[in-house]
């Protein structure tokens, strides 16, 4: 095989491989071991013909195209591995030569990973990111814990107030006919909790006990059901029960019921810590992200559409699986949000060229870097992987997972070096 290399510039490359006479007649013999079986021929059993009479009953080029096949599978990667080119997306083929007795040759045109041109990548200036955790948000998490634990009771006398909740029958009209999804019985509605359309629930304030009334509201433009986007309605409710929370008092008995601790200051020290955990992951995270977008933009590339299509693509299937988890599927999405693919790809490409920019120049860091992972560091990591899944025999799981995953794996322990190089060599600034 002998393979010449042509750059057509735009991140493409056409090889003309020329593959010995001798190399295609054995692909020929090997098309006809896979597809002899197949033919008729008259005066002799299916599949029985010798592959001369097969050739002279049907022509010389009836095996070519499978010839082709394994021929373009035998040598093009090859070329590929000699020549260090990396395709980003399948070749075009296209035949130059093909006969018995003579060499075959074809072309292979395909878009090739970009040229990077790194920018300044250490000592980028980004903005310092912090979260304080203020005393505002340890009590609003306290009073959450203390509306968790509050016991409900009957409100025995007077009218719906904001934090009642009130225990309803209601039914929904448009222009004076019911509309499906519009009926509820015996529903508990927090009032001011925001859970209802609208100015609802301020509506029910100051009802009694087994009064009703008509709350009119008006659904939002974008509300998802077409039926009703935009549209005023009239609910007909009764308030069957009015009921009220009783707020346990915030103490050292509270702390004793609700967690493992014996005071109210241990309570509080112990949220403090979790939401300071909790904002220093957030602020690492950040930081992180405003680095590698301050490098990735220092960088110069040209990035090939292709890429930025399988990017999209990938997107997509990530889509496609969270919606699964919730029941759904991509054309009840399409439905729901009023879109369609291609509005969703058109949405997504922004952010598939700026994950495909990110990884590229993650990868040209690395090689400049010659930042390498050992053995140990990706066990490390697929075993930290395995946790997700269970808390017994985690050494053996994680190399089942390595085993499965080692290109992805060596991939992220790789890139999280890199950025830890990154980060560390940022200059922060207020």
């Amino acid at each position: 095989m002998n393979a010449n290399v042509e750059k057509l510039g735009n991140n493409v490359v056409k090889f003309e491989i020329t593959v010995e006479a001798e190399q295609f007649k054995e692909a020929v013999k090997e098309a006809f071991k896979k597809q002899g079986k197949k033919f008729n021929i008259p005066g002799f059993r299916k599949g029985k013909a010798p592959m001369n009479i097969i050739k002279q009953y049907y022509g010389e080029g009836v095996f070519y195209e499978e010839a082709i096949n394994i021929c373009c599978d035998n040598t093009y990667p090859l070329a590929l591995e000699q020549n260090n080119i990396k395709p980003v997306d399948y070749p075009k083929i296209d035949i130059v030569q093909i006969g018995e007795d003579k060499e075959f040759i074809y072309t292979a045109e395909v878009t090739v990973t970009p040229e990077i041109e790194l920018g300044e990548y250490k000592g980028v200036e980004v903005e310092k990111v912090e979260y304080p955790v203020s005393d505002e948000v340890v009590e609003e998490q306290l009073k959450a814990m203390q509306e968790k634990n509050a016991r409900i009771k009957s409100k025995e006398d007077g009218a719906v107030e904001k934090g009642d909740i009130a225990v309803i029958d209601f039914k929904g009209y448009i222009d004076g006919v019911a509309f499906e999804g519009g009926e509820g019985t015996d529903y508990s509605l927090e009032i001011g909790s925001g859970t209802f359309i609208g100015n609802f629930e301020d509506q029910l304030i100051g009802l009694m006990k087994d009064e009703s009334k008509d709350v009119n509201v008006t659904f939002p433009e974008e509300y998802g059901k077409e039926e009703l986007n935009g549209k005023p309605a009239t609910f007909q409710v009764t308030v069957k029960e009015i009921k009220i929370k009783e707020l346990p008092a915030l103490d050292d008995e509270f702390a004793k019921e609700v967690s493992e601790f014996d005071t109210l200051d241990e309570v509080k020290a112990d949220i403090r810590k979790k939401a300071e955990e909790s904002n220093e992951a957030r602020a690492k995270a950040e930081l992180e992200e405003k680095v590698i977008e301050a490098v990735s933009n220092n960088a110069k590339i040209d990035i090939p559409e292709v890429m930025v299509k399988n990017e999209t693509d990938v997107m997509l299937r990530e889509l496609e699986m969270r919606l699964k988890y919730q029941q759904l599927d991509l054309e009840s999405y399409y439905k729901f949000t009023n879109s369609s693919e291609e509005k969703v790809r058109d949405y997504m490409k922004e952010t598939a060229e700026k994950r495909v920019r990110t990884r590229l120049v993650l990868e040209k860091i690395s090689e400049t870097e010659n930042i390498n992972v050992t053995e140990e560091e990706l066990l490390e990591r697929a075993t930290e992987m395995a946790k997700q899944y269970t808390n017994k025999d985690l050494e053996k799981m994680g190399k089942l997972i390595l085993d499965a995953q080692r290109s992805m794996i060596e991939e992220e322990v790789k890139n999280s070096k890199v950025i830890d190089l990154l980060v560390s060599s940022a200059k922060l600034t207020a």
